[in-house]
């Protein structure tokens, strides 16, 4: 591979629907300038087409849109795929924080913004996700096995006991790593928030426990009486089951 062509596949592609011209436009530039490809789109229609064509690498979402909005677009999108998803939206409340963060979305910004919070969020979600993994071909980490589950932490996959592969969304897919790695210990809601957020603070610290929710849904017979999960009073949450190392 040249040095053109691995600049090209090491660059991040980024997604923007945003109908305010002046915010998308001032969006892409500053992304520009940070070594990413952007395209931007005003509305759901213009969004499908350009990811027809491009394999975006993140997606940021405004919910006030003409048309289709935000969170059904992100609804959509969720349930085609794992692809990191930051919601932009001048609406603030903790209710609408935790109803995109239900739907699927990754993380949550609220206008007026500070830049360079916002980059730092878009960093972390790529370092956490099937792009950062892209750039990692060399490095070949196990496979990981539990109750007949495979998780993949090159690729971010995961696949049920059969062989169906499961859509998790990055903060999903770092909690059950993060849960698989300290299987057997008690792990605080303030280490779990470290681990789907890098290290920033998240939007609020309840959505752990949204995210914890959706894991369940996905991973457990019966998410009301969690087996794999298990809920420690004052404490936070223990991953109960014997996991293993195995060779891709």
């Amino acid at each position: 591979m040249d040095d053109n062509a691995r600049s090209a596949f090491e660059r991040p592609k980024i997604l923007i629907v945003e109908d305010d011209p002046p915010i998308a436009e001032m969006l892409r530039d500053s992304l520009i300038e940070q070594g990413m490809t952007v395209e931007i789109a005003g509305d759901g229609m213009a969004m499908d087409a350009k990811m027809r064509i491009i394999g975006f690498d993140l997606v940021i979402l405004d919910i006030m849109l003409p048309g289709e909005d935000g969170l059904s677009l992100c609804r959509r999108l969720r349930a085609n795929g794992s692809i990191p998803i930051l919601m932009l939206t001048s609406v603030s409340s903790d209710i609408d924080r935790i109803i995109g963060l239900e739907i699927g979305a990754d993380d949550y910004v609220t206008k007026p913004f500070i830049l360079r919070e916002l980059i730092a969020r878009i960093r972390s979600l790529l370092r956490r996700s099937s792009f950062s993994a892209r750039r990692d071909v060399g490095h070949m980490p196990k496979l990981l096995r539990f109750d007949g589950w495979r998780i993949d932490p090159l690729r971010r996959q995961v696949h049920d006991p059969s062989n169906a592969r499961i859509t998790m969304t990055t903060h999903e897919f770092d909690l059950l790593l993060a849960f698989c790695r300290n299987a057997g210990r008690v792990l605080t809601r303030e280490q779990l928030l470290a681990v789907t957020h890098a290290g920033l603070a998240g939007p609020i610290e309840r959505s752990i426990d949204v995210h914890i929710s959706r894991l369940r849904q996905k991973i457990e017979l019966d998410p009301r009486d969690p087996v794999l999960v298990k809920t420690v009073r004052l404490g936070g949450y223990m991953f109960t089951a014997r996991v293993e190392e195995i060779d891709a």
